[in-house]
């Protein structure tokens, strides 16, 4: 197929990678020219602006960091929208369901259809062509471009609503912040009480609290103290934001979610947004007055 890729990231990056690798031909745009100039060296083609790549290709990608990039792209001035190839959009971004619904309704008047297409599994995850691939939108347009996103990993059809994939990327990052979360919480009152957080990691993940923070995350950045997994703090903020905003516009009542975004709210204030979100333990370590750190 021929795609145009925008947004050349942590995840970015190497998605688009991948897509050059099985043979798809590329058109990508970053505003960095040295993540260009990478894809380009792999033979992707640069172009010019999110205009530029939606006059070159009929089906546009998108993997960015912010709403606000987010709808600069689709629609700023030199937006995607002002293209005059492009016929499918798809947002690999997590953006929660009501900015999905609007680039839409944007993108419906333009006679633009959005395949909404969040993915989980990391950078690692992104790199291997492991992840966990959400998508809504209409079914046939899926299925047109599902070659290319079986490229990324495992691909889910959430329903044809606008936002239903994003919701549903909402509810697995609310997850794995939670067992970040709790996961420190309990790993804290072990050390407390004399215990190994190395073997504590090995006892739970043999056991029934096994969760992707104690199977990976603890021990790759926390127990080493590298606190270096790839995923920004404020992305992880903002992806529990956006959890509890839907919760609330839904009526949900939440009580483990509240105190869930008042940690991570708390531990990017300590340490900044463009720390790595492993660093939450960090936070739980100071008020516990323990460090959770591999015997060497």
């Amino acid at each position: 197929m021929e795609i145009g890729f925008i947004g050349l990231g942590n995840m970015g990056g190497p998605m688009s990678r991948r897509l050059v690798e099985a043979g798809h031909r590329v058109t990508v745009f970053d505003v960095r020219k040295d993540a260009v100039d990478k894809l380009v060296k792999l033979g992707a083609t640069a172009a010019n602006s999110p205009a530029d790549v939606a006059s070159r290709v009929e089906t546009v990608m998108t993997s960015l960091p912010s709403l606000d990039i987010g709808l600069k792209v689709v629609d700023g001035e030199d937006g995607i929208t002002r293209g005059n190839r492009i016929k499918r959009y798809i947002d690999l971004s997590t953006t929660g369901s009501r900015a999905a619904q609007k680039t839409a309704g944007i993108m419906e008047k333009r006679g633009i259809v959005q395949i909404d297409c969040p993915v989980s599994g990391g950078v690692a995850g992104a790199e291997k062509g492991t992840l966990a691939v959400m998508t809504s939108g209409p079914k046939d347009e899926v299925e047109l471009v599902r070659p290319a996103l079986e490229v990324f990993g495992k691909v889910f059809y959430c329903g044809d609503k606008p936002g239903m994939a994003q919701s549903m990327k909402l509810a697995n990052n609310f997850l794995s912040a939670t067992g970040m979360a709790a996961s420190s919480e309990a790993i804290a009152m072990g050390v407390k009480a004399g215990l190994d957080p190395s073997l504590m990691c090995d006892v739970i993940n043999a056991g029934s609290g096994m969760n992707t923070a104690t199977t990976q995350k603890f021990p790759r950045s926390v127990l080493p103290g590298t606190f270096d997994y790839g995923f920004g703090m404020a992305l992880m903020v903002k992806d529990v934001r956006l959890f509890l905003q839907e919760a609330e516009d839904y009526g949900i009542p939440l009580e483990v979610a509240a105190a869930v975004g008042r940690l991570w709210e708390k531990a990017m204030a300590e340490h900044g947004p463009n720390s790595d979100f492993t660093e939450l333990a960090k936070t739980v370590e100071k008020g516990a007055g323990v460090q959770m750190r591999a015997k060497k």
